[in-house]
C-alpha cells in the first residue's frame, strides 16, 4: 500500500459517515491527520470539507454531472433504466457507483496523486479530455473509493462532516485552540494551509490573503415590528434591496474583484464599477448590494450630491426625516431583481447592455481594510471606519459632498460614456415599532422588498444566521397553483419526491411558472409521494409528469419575465404555504393573475 493510499482517506470516510456523534467524528478526523505526512494530511482536510481544491484557488473541475452520470453507466455495463432505479433508491451519485461498479484490482492511487489527476482535469480544454481523466480514475479505483472521488467531484460529501469539524480536529491534533484554527482558515481561505501551519506550530503567521471572498454575515426573518425591536434597543436600520449580495475586494495597486454570496466572482458582470472602485486608496473587503438602478433622468451633473444629501451615513433617528434614504422622487431608486437579471452571468456586457441596465453597488459594511480584520469590531464603529475610507482621497470623480457624512464616488463615466454609482447605503435608527413601520412603508414605497434591522453593537460573523442582524419583508403575493410535475429526492429527501413543478392556467390549458421545494413538513411530502407514484403519467429519468390535480398555494418575493416557463414569468424565492385540499385545480389562478401582479410590482 501506497504511503498515501486514497484506502486509509476512504477508511477514515466511511468511519465517518457510521457515526452520527460530533465528538467521535472529530477524534477521527484527527487521528487520521496525525497519521499523515502533513502534505496528505493538508490535501485530506480540503477533500473532508468536500471539495477538490482550496476556496482561495477559484478552480474548477467543470466536469458535469451527466458527464460522471455516463461514465458510471458505461463501467458498469448497465442501462439508464438500473443507473435510474439506483438513484431513486441512494439519492447519490457516489453511493450509486459503490453499488453498480465492478470490483477492480486497486492501483493503490494515493491522495496526492488523486489531487494531481483533479488538477490535470481542471486544466484539460473541452468536455472529451476532462471526461477521460474522470474515467481514467474512476476505472482504477475500488468501488468504495470511487463513491467518495465522486462525492468530492461533485461537492456533495454526505458524510455529516463540517468544516467546522474539520477546523476542530485539526486544533486536536496538533495541539491549537479552535480559534486560532478558525481565523487562520478564514484568513488564507485554505483549510489545508491552516493546517500545515498548525502542525508547524504556526498559525499566528496566517496573513489575510485578498480576493477569496469571507463568509456573508446573513440576517434571520421577523414577522413583525415588534418583533424587530425585541431583540435590542436601538436598531439601526437599511432597506432590502431587491439585487445581489456583494462582496468586493480592493488591493491598493488598483486591482479588485466582486463576489457573490455564493463566493462566485462576478466582476466581469460589472465592469463599469471598476473606475470607483479601483479608486479606493488602500485594501479594503466591502460588503453590500449591487441592484439595477434607476436614475430617474437625473443622473447628470449634481445628481450625486443630491443622493449624498439624503443618504447619510451617521445614525439618524427615524423620525427626523419622512422620506430617509430617499428614491421616492425619481432622482434615483433600486429596481426590480427582474432588471438586474439581465446582467448576471455574462462573460461580457456589452455597451447597449449598460446603456439599458445601469447598476449601483450600495455599501453597507466594511469587513478588512488598513491591514486590519474588522469582523471583531461592532457596527456602529465599523460604520465609522467605512465613512472614514470613504472620505479617503482617490480618483477626480471620488468626492465627498461637501457639508454632509456620506460620501458617493459614484457617477463617473468610461470611455463609452456609461455612468456607474457607488454609494453609501442609506441608514437610520428606529426606537419603536411605529418607527419600524414607518420606515418599512416608505422602503416598500421604493420599490424596495422591506429593511434589514440591525443591532448597532454586532459583530460582524461570516456564515452565521443569529438574531443580530433581522430581515422584515412581506410577500408580494401568493399564487394558487397546480402540480404538473415532481423530482426524485436526494440527500435527506433520498426516497421522496419534491421539487414541485407548479403551473397557472392559459385559456384551457396549464402553463408552468416555476418550481418550490420548501415549505412542507417532512410527514407532507410523504404522503404527497405516495398519491404522486398513484397518479404519475410518464417518467422522464428522475423527473416525473403527474396528473394535474394537487393545487399548492405559493408566496414569493417578486416575479420575473422568463423564456424558462411557458408563461413567460418565473417567481422569485417561491415558497409554499400550503396545499389547498380545499380547491379543484380548475380555480387555481390565470396567466391573467400572474399579470397583474408583474404590472402592479412594476408600477410601484
Amino acid at each position: 500500500m501506497r504511503e498515501d493510499s486514497l484506502e486509509r482517506f476512504t477508511a477514515t470516510a466511511e468511519a465517518l459517515a457510521g457515526t452520527t456523534k460530533k465528538l467521535q467524528k472529530t477524534a477521527i478526523v484527527a487521528h487520521f491527520f496525525k497519521s499523515c505526512p502533513p502534505d496528505e494530511a493538508a490535501i485530506s482536510a480540503v477533500f473532508l470539507c468536500g471539495r477538490p481544491f482550496p476556496v482561495w484557488e477559484e478552480t474548477t473541475l467543470q466536469i458535469g454531472g451527466r458527464s460522471l452520470w455516463q461514465i458510471v453507466a458505461e463501467l458498469s455495463g448497465k442501462d439508464e433504466r438500473e443507473i435510474t432505479a439506483a438513484y431513486r433508491r441512494y439519492g447519490d451519485l457516489g453511493a450509486v457507483a459503490e453499488a453498480v461498479l465492478p470490483g477492480v484490482t486497486p492501483q493503490l492511487l494515493g491522495v496526492i496523486d488523486l489531487e494531481r489527476k483533479f488538477r490535470d482535469m481542471a486544466a484539460a480544454r473541452g468536455s472529451s479530455a476532462k471526461t477521460a481523466i474522470a474515467r481514467e480514475v474512476l476505472s482504477s479505483v475500488r468501488p468504495v473509493e470511487a463513491k467518495y472521488v465522486i462525492k468530492i467531484m461533485t461537492g456533495d460529501l454526505r458524510i455529516g462532516l463540517k468544516e467546522s469539524l474539520v477546523e476542530e480536529a485539526i486544533a486536536k491534533a496538533y495541539g491549537a485552540t479552535l480559534t486560532e484554527v478558525q481565523r487562520a482558515n478564514m484568513l488564507l481561505g485554505d483549510v489545508g494551509e491552516a493546517l500545515k501551519l498548525a502542525a508547524d506550530a504556526r498559525l499566528a503567521e496566517a496573513k489575510m490573503r485578498l480576493f477569496h471572498p469571507l463568509g456573508f454575515m446573513l440576517a434571520s426573518p421577523i414577522e413583525s415590528a415588534e418583533e424587530g425591536l425585541g431583540y435590542f434597543a436601538d436598531a439601526a436600520v437599511e432597506d432590502k434591496y431587491d439585487g445581489i449580495r456583494a462582496q468586493a475586494h480592493i488591493s491598493p495597486q488598483g486591482e479588485f474583484r466582486i463576489f457573490s454570496r455564493t463566493r462566485d466572482e462576478i466582476t466581469e458582470s460589472f465592469p463599469e464599477l471598476a473606475p470607483e472602485l479601483a479608486g479606493i486608496a488602500q485594501e479594503a473587503i466591502l460588503d453590500g448590494e449591487i441592484v439595477a438602478w434607476s436614475c430617474g433622468g437625473s443622473c447628470g451633473a449634481g445628481a450625486p450630491a443630491r443622493e449624498a444629501e439624503r443618504s447619510s451615513t451617521k445614525v439618524h433617528d427615524a423620525t427626523a426625516s419622512g422620506n430617509f434614504g430617499g428614491r421616492s422622487d425619481g432622482e434615483g431608486r433600486a429596481l426590480p431583481f427582474s432588471k438586474l437579471q439581465q446582467r448576471l452571468g455574462r462573460k461580457k456586457v456589452s455597451a447597449k447592455l449598460m446603456r439599458e441596465v445601469t447598476v449601483a453597488y450600495l455599501v453597507f459594511d466594511v469587513l478588512y481594510t488598513n491591514g486590519e480584520l474588522l469582523l471583531d469590531r461592532p457596527l456602529l464603529e465599523r460604520a465609522r471606519i467605512l465613512n472614514e475610507l470613504l472620505a479617503l482621497p482617490r480618483t477626480a470623480s471620488a468626492r465627498p459632498f461637501q457639508g454632509q457624512s456620506t460620501f458617493v464616488f459614484g457617477e463617473s463615466e468610461s470611455e463609452e460614456g456609461h455612468q456607474a454609482n457607488v454609494l453609501r447605503a442609506p441608514v437610520a435608527v428606529a426606537r419603536t415599532p411605529e418607527d419600524l413601520e414607518h420606515l418599512f412603508t416608505a422602503a416598500r414605497n421604493r420599490g424596495n422588498e422591506g429593511l434589514m434591522i440591525k443591532d448597532l453593537d454586532s459583530l460582524y460573523t461570516p456564515g452565521r444566521r443569529g438574531k443580530s442582524w433581522l430581515k422584515m419583508k412581506r410577500e408580494l403575493a401568493t399564487l394558487d397553483v397546480v402540480v404538473t410535475a415532481v423530482e426524485c429526492g436526494h440527500g435527506k429527501r433520498i426516497g421522496v419526491l419534491s421539487d414541485y413543478t407548479f403551473a397557472v392556467w392559459d385559456g384551457e390549458r396549464l402553463v408552468n411558472i416555476g418550481k418550490a421545494y420548501s415549505g412542507l413538513t417532512d410527514a407532507e411530502i410523504a404522503e404527497m409521494t405516495k398519491w404522486f407514484l398513484a397518479h404519475t403519467i410518464s417518467e422522464h429519468g428522475l423527473r416525473l409528469e403527474v396528473e394535474p390535480k394537487i393545487v399548492l398555494e405559493v408566496a414569493f418575493n417578486n416575479m420575473m419575465r422568463s423564456a424558462r416557463h411557458e408563461s413567460g414569468y418565473a417567481l422569485r424565492f417561491p415558497r409554499i404555504v400550503w396545499v389547498r385540499n380545499d380547491k379543484p385545480p380548475e380555480e387555481a389562478d390565470t396567466i391573467d393573475t400572474v399579470k397583474e401582479i408583474f404590472e402592479r410590482q412594476h408600477s410601484a
